[in-house]
C-alpha cells in the first residue's frame, strides 16, 4: 500500500485523515484526558502511559511491511483530534477485514462513527474490493454495536472471552458483519 495521505471528507466539518507521525501526541493526550471514559472497553489504554507508547504505535503502524499495512485514520473536527479509524486484520486473499473505532466521549452520538464507519465500508469496497467487513463490540458496549445494527450489518454470534480488558477481565465480543453486495455506496466529497 502506497502511503498518500487519503482524506475521507464527511462533511464541512469532519474528515478521517490517514494516520500520520504527527498524530501521535494528539492520540496520548487523548488517551490520557479520557482513560476512565476509554479504558473501560478498550485494552490498549492501560498500556499507554507516556507520549512515547503512542509514537511507538504510529511509528509501527506506518513501517510495516507493505503486504500487511492497513489504513487507519484519524478523526478530525475543524481539525482537533478526536478519535481514530481503520481497518484491522486484512486478508486480502480473502477480501475480509475488520474496522476498530474510538472517539473522545464529548462527540459521541453525533453520528461522527456511523458516518466515518460508513466511510470506509465504501472505501473497502469501492476501492479496495473487499468482499466481507466485520466489526466487533464488547457485549455491554451499547454505543458501540448500535453503529453496526444502524449501518445494517447482520450479528453472527458472540465469540467467547475474546479480549482482555482493563484488570485482567475477558469480555465477549459481540461479531457483525456486512458483504459488498449488502452495501449501498454513499456519495462524498474529498
Amino acid at each position: 500500500m502506497k502511503r498518500n495521505n487519503l482524506q475521507l471528507k464527511l462533511n464541512e466539518d469532519i474528515e478521517l485523515r490517514q494516520l500520520q507521525l504527527d498524530d501521535a501526541l494528539d492520540i496520548f493526550q487523548t488517551i490520557d484526558s479520557q482513560r476512565n471514559y476509554l479504558g473501560k472497553w478498550l485494552p490498549f489504554v492501560e498500556y499507554t502511559q507516556k507520549p512515547e507508547d503512542s509514537a511507538q504505535f504510529v511509528k509501527e503502524a506506518l513501517d510495516l511491511p507493505e503486504d500487511k499495512q492497513e489504513y487507519l485514520f484519524a478523526i478530525r473536527a475543524t481539525g482537533l483530534f478526536i478519535g481514530l479509524i481503520g481497518f484491522k486484520d486484512t486478508d486480502k486473499v480473502n477480501r475480509k477485514t475488520e474496522i476498530g473505532y474510538w472517539l473522545r466521549e464529548e462527540y459521541q452520538g453525533k453520528g461522527i462513527v456511523s458516518a466515518a464507519v460508513k466511510a470506509l465500508c465504501d472505501f473497502a469496497f469501492g476501492e479496495l474490493h473487499m468482499n466481507r467487513i466485520q466489526i466487533k463490540c464488547a457485549v455491554g458496549n451499547f454505543p458501540s454495536k448500535r453503529i453496526p445494527q444502524r449501518l445494517g450489518f447482520t450479528f453472527e454470534g458472540i465469540e467467547r472471552q475474546a479480549e482482555l480488558l482493563t484488570g485482567g477481565v475477558f469480555t465477549d465480543l459481540e461479531i457483525y458483519s456486512l458483504l459488498n453486495a449488502e452495501c449501498i455506496p454513499t456519495k462524498r466529497t474529498n
